[in-house]
Protein backbone atom coordinates (compact mmCIF):
# COMPACT_ATOMS: atom_id res chain seq x y z
CA UNK A 1 0.00 0.00 0.00
CA UNK A 2 2.51 2.54 0.94
CA UNK A 3 4.04 1.89 -3.33
CA UNK A 4 0.98 2.22 -4.06
CA UNK A 5 0.70 5.68 -2.34
CA UNK A 6 4.23 6.39 -2.79
CA UNK A 7 3.72 6.46 -6.89
CA UNK A 8 0.43 8.19 -6.86
CA UNK A 9 2.12 11.24 -5.13
CA UNK A 10 4.85 11.14 -7.09
CA UNK A 11 2.80 10.89 -10.25
CA UNK A 12 0.71 13.68 -8.73
CA UNK A 13 3.59 16.33 -7.89
CA UNK A 14 4.96 15.59 -11.81
CA UNK A 15 1.44 16.09 -12.91
CA UNK A 16 0.41 19.21 -10.60
CA UNK A 17 3.98 21.10 -12.38
CA UNK A 18 2.86 19.89 -15.50
CA UNK A 19 -0.83 21.04 -15.40
CA UNK A 20 0.77 24.35 -14.09
CA UNK A 21 2.80 24.54 -17.33
CA UNK A 22 -0.21 23.39 -19.40
CA UNK A 23 -2.41 26.26 -17.67
CA UNK A 24 0.39 28.84 -18.88
CA UNK A 25 0.29 26.66 -22.30
CA UNK A 26 -3.39 27.50 -23.00
CA UNK A 27 -3.14 31.02 -21.71
CA UNK A 28 -0.42 32.01 -24.25
CA UNK A 29 -1.91 30.32 -26.79
CA UNK A 30 -5.30 32.06 -26.07
CA UNK A 31 -4.07 35.35 -26.34
CA UNK A 32 -2.16 34.56 -29.67
CA UNK A 33 -4.97 32.73 -31.11
CA UNK A 34 -8.11 34.58 -30.40
CA UNK A 35 -11.58 33.69 -28.87
CA UNK A 36 -12.20 32.43 -32.33
CA UNK A 37 -8.42 30.71 -33.58
CA UNK A 38 -8.68 29.07 -29.77
CA UNK A 39 -11.92 27.64 -31.35
CA UNK A 40 -10.61 26.27 -34.23
CA UNK A 41 -7.38 24.94 -32.61
CA UNK A 42 -9.49 23.31 -29.76
CA UNK A 43 -11.48 21.96 -32.35
CA UNK A 44 -9.29 19.77 -34.09
CA UNK A 45 -7.35 18.59 -30.81
CA UNK A 46 -10.27 15.88 -30.59
CA UNK A 47 -9.12 14.40 -33.54
CA UNK A 48 -5.47 14.39 -33.12
CA UNK A 49 -6.18 12.79 -29.69
CA UNK A 50 -8.56 9.96 -32.00
CA UNK A 51 -5.09 9.06 -33.79
CA UNK A 52 -3.22 8.99 -30.95
CA UNK A 53 -5.51 6.37 -29.51
CA UNK A 54 -5.72 4.05 -32.57
CA UNK A 55 -1.37 4.51 -32.44
CA UNK A 56 -1.09 3.56 -28.84
CA UNK A 57 -3.60 0.47 -29.48
CA UNK A 58 -3.32 0.77 -25.82
CA UNK A 59 -0.30 -1.01 -24.81
CA UNK A 60 0.19 1.26 -21.92
CA UNK A 61 -2.98 -0.59 -20.34
CA UNK A 62 -2.15 -4.13 -21.89
CA UNK A 63 1.57 -4.34 -21.23
CA UNK A 64 1.33 -2.96 -17.53
CA UNK A 65 -1.27 -5.31 -16.92
CA UNK A 66 0.85 -8.16 -18.02
CA UNK A 67 4.04 -7.26 -16.58
CA UNK A 68 2.06 -6.65 -12.88
CA UNK A 69 0.43 -10.23 -13.39
CA UNK A 70 3.13 -12.08 -14.32
CA UNK A 71 6.82 -13.21 -13.20
CA UNK A 72 9.71 -11.20 -14.46
CA UNK A 73 11.61 -14.41 -16.22
CA UNK A 74 8.40 -13.98 -19.24
CA UNK A 75 8.76 -10.24 -19.52
CA UNK A 76 11.45 -10.21 -22.22
CA UNK A 77 10.07 -12.70 -24.25
CA UNK A 78 6.65 -10.84 -24.21
CA UNK A 79 8.10 -7.46 -24.77
CA UNK A 80 10.22 -8.92 -27.83
CA UNK A 81 6.49 -10.45 -29.09
CA UNK A 82 4.64 -6.87 -28.37
CA UNK A 83 7.64 -5.05 -30.34
CA UNK A 84 6.81 -6.83 -33.47
CA UNK A 85 3.06 -6.51 -33.08
CA UNK A 86 3.81 -2.96 -32.88
CA UNK A 87 5.88 -2.49 -36.16
CA UNK A 88 3.07 -4.58 -37.73
CA UNK A 89 0.46 -2.60 -36.54
CA UNK A 90 2.19 1.16 -36.85
CA UNK A 91 2.83 0.53 -40.75
CA UNK A 92 -0.67 -0.42 -41.00
CA UNK A 93 -2.28 2.50 -39.29
CA UNK A 94 0.56 4.86 -41.31
CA UNK A 95 -0.83 3.96 -44.68
CA UNK A 96 -4.31 3.77 -43.74
CA UNK A 97 -3.62 7.49 -42.43
CA UNK A 98 -2.36 8.41 -45.57
CA UNK A 99 -4.81 7.34 -47.16
CA UNK A 100 -8.20 8.44 -45.27
CA UNK A 101 -7.18 12.31 -43.50
CA UNK A 102 -6.33 13.82 -46.53
CA UNK A 103 -9.84 13.53 -47.77
CA UNK A 104 -11.45 14.17 -44.00
CA UNK A 105 -13.24 17.96 -44.41
CA UNK A 106 -12.89 18.75 -40.48
CA UNK A 107 -8.96 19.73 -42.15
CA UNK A 108 -10.59 22.11 -44.79
CA UNK A 109 -9.98 25.53 -42.24
CA UNK A 110 -6.45 24.09 -41.37
CA UNK A 111 -3.06 24.43 -42.76
CA UNK A 112 -2.22 21.08 -45.18
CA UNK A 113 0.74 20.22 -43.17
CA UNK A 114 -1.49 19.49 -40.31
CA UNK A 115 -2.37 16.29 -42.05
CA UNK A 116 1.19 15.08 -42.40
CA UNK A 117 2.10 16.15 -38.95
CA UNK A 118 -0.73 14.12 -37.49
CA UNK A 119 0.81 11.03 -39.34
CA UNK A 120 4.33 11.32 -37.84
CA UNK A 121 3.06 11.59 -34.30
CA UNK A 122 1.76 7.68 -35.26
CA UNK A 123 5.09 6.03 -34.86
CA UNK A 124 6.41 8.67 -31.96
CA UNK A 125 3.46 7.12 -29.82
CA UNK A 126 3.49 3.33 -30.96
CA UNK A 127 6.68 3.20 -29.85
CA UNK A 128 6.93 5.33 -26.75
CA UNK A 129 3.66 3.21 -25.57
CA UNK A 130 5.60 -0.13 -25.36
CA UNK A 131 7.91 1.39 -22.77
CA UNK A 132 5.52 3.43 -21.14
CA UNK A 133 3.53 -0.14 -20.10
CA UNK A 134 6.33 -1.90 -18.86
CA UNK A 135 7.49 1.13 -16.72
CA UNK A 136 4.04 1.12 -15.84
CA UNK A 137 3.55 -2.40 -14.99
CA UNK A 138 6.96 -2.58 -12.67
CA UNK A 139 5.43 0.60 -10.94
CA UNK A 140 8.78 2.80 -11.65
CA UNK A 141 6.65 5.65 -11.63
CA UNK A 142 9.79 8.33 -11.58
CA UNK A 143 9.97 7.81 -15.01
CA UNK A 144 6.47 7.85 -16.13
CA UNK A 145 6.05 11.04 -14.08
CA UNK A 146 10.00 12.21 -15.21
CA UNK A 147 8.61 11.78 -19.15
CA UNK A 148 4.72 13.76 -18.27
CA UNK A 149 6.31 16.72 -16.97
CA UNK A 150 8.86 16.75 -19.87
CA UNK A 151 6.11 17.06 -22.53
CA UNK A 152 4.31 20.26 -20.64
CA UNK A 153 8.22 21.88 -20.02
CA UNK A 154 8.76 21.42 -23.56
CA UNK A 155 5.61 22.11 -24.83
CA UNK A 156 5.92 25.85 -23.08
CA UNK A 157 9.42 26.36 -24.05
CA UNK A 158 8.75 25.86 -28.13
CA UNK A 159 5.72 28.22 -27.34
CA UNK A 160 7.46 31.23 -25.79
CA UNK A 161 10.15 31.17 -27.84
CA UNK A 162 8.65 30.80 -31.28
CA UNK A 163 5.17 33.02 -30.23
CA UNK A 164 7.97 35.77 -29.05
CA UNK A 165 9.89 36.54 -31.42
CA UNK A 166 7.65 35.50 -35.01
CA UNK A 167 4.40 37.11 -35.51
CA UNK A 168 1.93 34.36 -37.57
CA UNK A 169 -0.96 34.78 -38.87
CA UNK A 170 -4.14 32.57 -37.43
CA UNK A 171 -3.66 29.58 -39.71
CA UNK A 172 0.37 29.44 -39.32
CA UNK A 173 -0.26 30.47 -35.43
CA UNK A 174 -2.48 26.85 -34.79
CA UNK A 175 0.10 24.94 -37.28
CA UNK A 176 2.92 26.18 -35.39
CA UNK A 177 0.77 24.88 -31.90
CA UNK A 178 0.69 21.87 -33.62
CA UNK A 179 3.93 21.33 -34.25
CA UNK A 180 5.13 21.96 -30.89
CA UNK A 181 3.13 18.70 -29.82
CA UNK A 182 4.52 16.55 -32.25
CA UNK A 183 8.11 18.00 -31.19
CA UNK A 184 7.24 17.37 -27.78
CA UNK A 185 6.21 14.05 -28.45
CA UNK A 186 9.39 13.21 -30.12
CA UNK A 187 11.72 13.89 -27.42
CA UNK A 188 9.32 12.26 -24.76
CA UNK A 189 10.08 9.39 -27.09
CA UNK A 190 13.61 9.49 -27.17
CA UNK A 191 13.68 9.75 -23.26
CA UNK A 192 11.00 6.97 -22.94
CA UNK A 193 13.19 4.44 -25.12
CA UNK A 194 16.46 5.57 -23.88
CA UNK A 195 14.86 4.43 -20.45
CA UNK A 196 13.83 1.47 -22.02
CA UNK A 197 17.38 0.25 -23.57
CA UNK A 198 19.23 0.02 -20.13
CA UNK A 199 16.21 -1.62 -18.54
CA UNK A 200 15.82 -3.98 -21.59
CA UNK A 201 19.73 -4.90 -20.91
CA UNK A 202 19.15 -5.08 -17.47
CA UNK A 203 16.30 -7.82 -18.12
CA UNK A 204 18.34 -9.56 -20.83
CA UNK A 205 21.27 -10.64 -17.82
CA UNK A 206 17.97 -12.01 -16.02
CA UNK A 207 16.79 -16.12 -16.52
CA UNK A 208 13.89 -16.00 -18.73
CA UNK A 209 11.35 -18.31 -19.74
CA UNK A 210 9.66 -17.96 -23.46
CA UNK A 211 6.27 -17.60 -24.23
CA UNK A 212 4.65 -18.05 -27.48
CA UNK A 213 3.72 -15.23 -29.77
CA UNK A 214 0.14 -16.32 -30.31
CA UNK A 215 -0.23 -16.80 -26.30
CA UNK A 216 1.33 -12.69 -25.90
CA UNK A 217 -0.68 -11.44 -28.35
CA UNK A 218 -3.67 -13.07 -27.04
CA UNK A 219 -3.21 -11.91 -23.81
CA UNK A 220 -2.20 -8.13 -24.91
CA UNK A 221 -5.53 -8.08 -27.48
CA UNK A 222 -7.30 -9.18 -24.68
CA UNK A 223 -6.92 -5.76 -22.91
CA UNK A 224 -5.42 -3.56 -25.92
CA UNK A 225 -8.93 -4.22 -28.30
CA UNK A 226 -11.55 -3.54 -26.15
CA UNK A 227 -10.01 -0.85 -24.42
CA UNK A 228 -8.79 0.71 -27.37
CA UNK A 229 -12.19 0.87 -28.60
CA UNK A 230 -13.71 2.32 -25.61
CA UNK A 231 -10.99 5.46 -25.81
CA UNK A 232 -11.85 5.32 -29.92
CA UNK A 233 -15.35 6.30 -28.75
CA UNK A 234 -14.44 8.47 -26.37
CA UNK A 235 -11.85 10.18 -28.61
CA UNK A 236 -14.53 9.93 -31.62
CA UNK A 237 -17.72 11.47 -29.96
CA UNK A 238 -14.96 13.95 -28.33
CA UNK A 239 -14.23 15.36 -32.23
CA UNK A 240 -18.10 15.26 -32.94
CA UNK A 241 -19.22 17.02 -29.59
CA UNK A 242 -17.60 20.31 -30.92
CA UNK A 243 -19.86 20.29 -33.90
CA UNK A 244 -22.90 18.90 -32.37
CA UNK A 245 -22.87 21.88 -29.80
CA UNK A 246 -21.82 24.37 -32.86
CA UNK A 247 -25.20 23.19 -34.55
CA UNK A 248 -27.37 23.31 -31.46
CA UNK A 249 -25.86 27.10 -31.03
CA UNK A 250 -26.76 27.73 -34.56
CA UNK A 251 -30.55 26.08 -33.85
CA UNK A 252 -31.07 28.39 -31.28
CA UNK A 253 -30.25 31.55 -32.92
CA UNK A 254 -26.86 32.33 -32.68
CA UNK A 255 -24.23 33.16 -35.11
CA UNK A 256 -21.64 30.86 -36.42
CA UNK A 257 -18.93 33.33 -35.33
CA UNK A 258 -20.44 33.61 -31.77
CA UNK A 259 -21.25 30.09 -31.60
CA UNK A 260 -17.26 29.26 -32.93
CA UNK A 261 -16.10 31.85 -29.81
CA UNK A 262 -18.51 30.56 -26.83
CA UNK A 263 -16.83 27.05 -27.72
CA UNK A 264 -13.77 28.71 -27.69
CA UNK A 265 -15.06 29.96 -24.34
CA UNK A 266 -15.90 26.49 -23.24
CA UNK A 267 -13.53 24.09 -23.95
CA UNK A 268 -10.27 26.56 -23.96
CA UNK A 269 -11.35 28.21 -20.76
CA UNK A 270 -13.75 26.94 -18.57
CA UNK A 271 -12.87 23.30 -19.22
CA UNK A 272 -9.03 24.12 -19.14
CA UNK A 273 -9.66 25.43 -15.69
CA UNK A 274 -11.69 22.88 -14.18
CA UNK A 275 -10.09 19.95 -15.33
CA UNK A 276 -6.41 21.43 -14.02
CA UNK A 277 -7.08 19.00 -10.88
CA UNK A 278 -7.77 16.47 -12.80
CA UNK A 279 -3.99 15.33 -12.31
CA UNK A 280 -4.67 13.80 -8.82
CA UNK A 281 -7.01 11.60 -10.73
CA UNK A 282 -4.86 10.83 -13.73
CA UNK A 283 -2.07 9.44 -11.55
CA UNK A 284 -4.25 7.50 -9.29
CA UNK A 285 -5.79 5.48 -12.59
CA UNK A 286 -1.84 5.43 -13.64
CA UNK A 287 -1.03 3.66 -10.11
CA UNK A 288 -4.32 1.37 -9.81
CA UNK A 289 -4.43 -0.23 -13.15
CA UNK A 290 -1.24 -2.43 -12.40
CA UNK A 291 -2.27 -2.62 -8.52
CA UNK A 292 -5.74 -3.80 -9.17
CA UNK A 293 -4.68 -6.40 -11.69
CA UNK A 294 -2.47 -7.72 -9.28
CA UNK A 295 -4.73 -8.03 -6.24
CA UNK A 296 -7.31 -9.42 -8.44
CA UNK A 297 -5.04 -11.92 -10.14
CA UNK A 298 -4.14 -13.10 -6.17
CA UNK A 299 -8.12 -13.18 -5.31
CA UNK A 300 -6.91 -10.58 -2.84
CA UNK A 301 -10.44 -8.94 -1.97
CA UNK A 302 -9.64 -7.21 1.01
CA UNK A 303 -7.17 -5.36 -0.65
CA UNK A 304 -9.62 -4.24 -3.32
CA UNK A 305 -12.07 -2.87 -0.83
CA UNK A 306 -9.55 -1.14 1.02
CA UNK A 307 -8.08 0.50 -1.36
CA UNK A 308 -11.52 1.60 -3.45
CA UNK A 309 -12.98 3.10 0.17
CA UNK A 310 -9.24 5.49 0.37
CA UNK A 311 -9.45 6.50 -3.80
CA UNK A 312 -12.97 7.51 -2.96
CA UNK A 313 -12.25 9.09 0.79
CA UNK A 314 -9.14 10.74 -1.50
CA UNK A 315 -11.41 12.23 -4.28
CA UNK A 316 -13.96 13.81 -2.15
CA UNK A 317 -11.14 15.35 0.34
CA UNK A 318 -10.01 17.19 -2.48
CA UNK A 319 -12.65 17.37 -5.18
CA UNK A 320 -15.10 18.94 -2.76
CA UNK A 321 -13.18 22.23 -1.99
CA UNK A 322 -11.65 22.19 -5.22
CA UNK A 323 -15.23 22.71 -7.24
CA UNK A 324 -16.21 24.99 -4.41
CA UNK A 325 -12.77 27.59 -5.44
CA UNK A 326 -13.98 27.43 -9.05
CA UNK A 327 -17.43 28.32 -8.66
CA UNK A 328 -16.75 31.20 -6.01
CA UNK A 329 -13.56 32.70 -8.21
CA UNK A 330 -14.89 32.18 -11.36
CA UNK A 331 -14.41 36.01 -12.97
CA UNK A 332 -11.04 36.20 -11.34
CA UNK A 333 -9.92 32.40 -12.76
CA UNK A 334 -11.59 33.26 -16.26
CA UNK A 335 -10.50 36.66 -16.42
CA UNK A 336 -6.60 35.71 -16.89
CA UNK A 337 -7.31 33.95 -20.04
CA UNK A 338 -9.94 37.05 -21.25
CA UNK A 339 -11.57 39.96 -19.21
CA UNK A 340 -15.57 39.67 -18.14
CA UNK A 341 -16.36 37.32 -20.72
CA UNK A 342 -19.27 34.43 -20.57
CA UNK A 343 -16.18 31.78 -19.66
CA UNK A 344 -17.13 32.49 -15.95
CA UNK A 345 -20.52 31.69 -15.66
CA UNK A 346 -19.80 28.59 -17.39
CA UNK A 347 -17.24 27.67 -15.18
CA UNK A 348 -19.94 27.80 -12.52
CA UNK A 349 -22.08 25.96 -14.49
CA UNK A 350 -20.16 23.21 -15.20
CA UNK A 351 -19.30 22.03 -11.86
CA UNK A 352 -21.14 18.72 -11.16
CA UNK A 353 -19.28 18.05 -14.31
CA UNK A 354 -15.48 18.45 -12.82
CA UNK A 355 -16.88 16.62 -9.51
CA UNK A 356 -17.84 13.41 -10.87
CA UNK A 357 -14.93 13.57 -13.93
CA UNK A 358 -12.59 13.08 -10.60
CA UNK A 359 -14.28 10.02 -9.59
CA UNK A 360 -14.95 8.83 -13.03
CA UNK A 361 -11.19 8.31 -13.50
CA UNK A 362 -9.92 6.02 -10.66
CA UNK A 363 -13.22 4.06 -10.95
CA UNK A 364 -12.16 3.28 -14.85
CA UNK A 365 -8.94 2.10 -13.95
CA UNK A 366 -10.17 -0.32 -11.48
CA UNK A 367 -12.55 -1.43 -13.76
CA UNK A 368 -10.08 -2.04 -16.29
CA UNK A 369 -8.01 -3.75 -13.56
CA UNK A 370 -10.55 -6.15 -12.70
CA UNK A 371 -11.13 -7.16 -16.36
CA UNK A 372 -14.50 -5.27 -16.98
CA UNK A 373 -13.50 -3.08 -19.84
CA UNK A 374 -16.37 -3.99 -21.73
CA UNK A 375 -18.86 -3.06 -19.07
CA UNK A 376 -17.21 0.53 -18.79
CA UNK A 377 -17.26 0.65 -23.04
CA UNK A 378 -21.13 -0.03 -22.55
CA UNK A 379 -21.15 2.79 -19.59
CA UNK A 380 -19.46 5.25 -22.04
CA UNK A 381 -22.44 4.09 -24.51
CA UNK A 382 -24.99 4.66 -22.82
CA UNK A 383 -24.03 8.01 -20.67
CA UNK A 384 -22.91 9.61 -24.21
CA UNK A 385 -26.03 8.85 -26.04
CA UNK A 386 -27.97 10.41 -23.37
CA UNK A 387 -25.47 13.64 -22.89
CA UNK A 388 -25.56 14.29 -26.78
CA UNK A 389 -29.02 13.92 -27.06
CA UNK A 390 -29.57 16.47 -24.29
CA UNK A 391 -27.20 18.60 -25.44
CA UNK A 392 -28.78 18.86 -28.73
CA UNK A 393 -32.40 19.29 -27.27
CA UNK A 394 -30.89 21.98 -24.43
CA UNK A 395 -28.73 23.51 -26.45
CA UNK A 396 -30.82 24.64 -29.35
CA UNK A 397 -33.72 25.92 -27.07
CA UNK A 398 -32.84 29.77 -27.05
CA UNK A 399 -33.38 30.25 -23.41
CA UNK A 400 -30.48 27.61 -22.81
CA UNK A 401 -28.29 27.99 -25.64
CA UNK A 402 -24.69 26.96 -24.01
CA UNK A 403 -26.56 26.93 -20.40
CA UNK A 404 -28.76 24.04 -22.37
CA UNK A 405 -25.34 22.49 -23.21
CA UNK A 406 -23.69 22.35 -19.83
CA UNK A 407 -26.82 20.76 -18.29
CA UNK A 408 -26.21 17.69 -21.21
CA UNK A 409 -22.70 17.51 -20.28
CA UNK A 410 -23.88 17.69 -16.65
CA UNK A 411 -26.41 14.71 -16.64
CA UNK A 412 -23.84 12.35 -18.68
CA UNK A 413 -20.94 12.65 -16.48
CA UNK A 414 -23.32 11.82 -13.18
CA UNK A 415 -24.58 8.77 -15.06
CA UNK A 416 -21.48 7.16 -16.19
CA UNK A 417 -20.35 7.63 -12.64
CA UNK A 418 -23.30 5.96 -10.99
CA UNK A 419 -22.98 2.75 -13.04
CA UNK A 420 -19.10 2.55 -12.75
CA UNK A 421 -19.23 3.16 -8.94
CA UNK A 422 -22.25 0.14 -9.07
CA UNK A 423 -20.49 -2.40 -11.40
CA UNK A 424 -17.40 -1.88 -9.10
CA UNK A 425 -19.13 -2.32 -5.70
CA UNK A 426 -20.93 -5.39 -7.56
CA UNK A 427 -17.84 -6.75 -8.41
CA UNK A 428 -15.40 -6.96 -5.33
CA UNK A 429 -18.57 -7.51 -2.75
CA UNK A 430 -18.93 -4.29 -1.32
CA UNK A 431 -22.22 -2.62 -0.60
CA UNK A 432 -23.15 1.01 -2.14
CA UNK A 433 -21.90 2.68 1.15
CA UNK A 434 -18.47 0.36 0.65
CA UNK A 435 -19.41 -1.82 3.70
CA UNK A 436 -18.31 -6.10 2.97
CA UNK A 437 -21.23 -8.16 1.94
CA UNK A 438 -20.78 -10.88 4.35
CA UNK A 439 -23.05 -13.32 3.13
CA UNK A 440 -20.57 -13.77 0.10
CA UNK A 441 -17.68 -15.87 1.31
CA UNK A 442 -14.41 -13.81 0.22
Amino acid sequence: MNKFFKGTLLLAIAAFLGESLEFIVNMILAKQLGEAGMGLYMSVLPVIFLVVVIASLELPISISKFVAAKEEKYHKSMLSHATRLTVVFTITVICLAAIILPFIPVFEHYHPLVRWLIILMIPIVSFSSIARGYFMGLQHMGKIAISNFLRKVVQLILLVAVYHFFHFSMELAILIAICTLVLTELIVCFYLLYMYRHQYRELKNQPSSSLKARTVRKSLLEVSIPTTGMRIFHAVTHAIQPFLIKIALLKAGVSETVALEEFGLLAGVALTIGFFPGFIAHSLLIVLIPTVSAAYENGDFAKLQQLLKQVIALTFLYGIPVVMIFYHYAVPLTNIFYEYSKASSYLQLLWPYFLFHLFVIPLQAYMIGLGLIKDAFLHSIWATIVTFTLIFLLGSLETFQMSGVILGMNAGVVLLTMMHYLTVCQKIKVTLWLRRIRAQNI
